[in-house]
């Protein structure tokens, strides 16, 4: 994932929560532009272990490891979309 889209996601007015995919299979959503932190050449997670919603950990993730963001709503973003089934 190039940085400028990843800077774009987390920055859209208004910010809309969205789902990261990563190389390895796993996903992560993020519900909220504080709950992440971009780098240059990766992208911070901070999560919550808590109902307060206060960060108490974070993981870093190379945005070469991000290959795709999904809006929580279940549209794809970049290009990508989901194909329906036709009856």
């Amino acid at each position: 994932m190039r940085y400028q889209e990843m800077f774009e996601a987390l920055h859209r007015q208004p910010f809309q929560p969205f789902r990261i995919q990563l190389t390895n299979g796993q996903s992560h959503v993020i519900r909220h532009p504080d709950f992440a932190g971009l780098l240059r050449t990766s992208v911070l997670l901070f999560e919550s272990s808590e109902d307060d919603d206060v960060p108490d950990r974070f993981d870093q993730y190379d945005l070469l490891h991000v290959v795709g963001i999904e809006p929580i709503n279940g549209r794809k973003r970049n290009g990508q979309r989901r194909r329906r089934k036709q009856s």
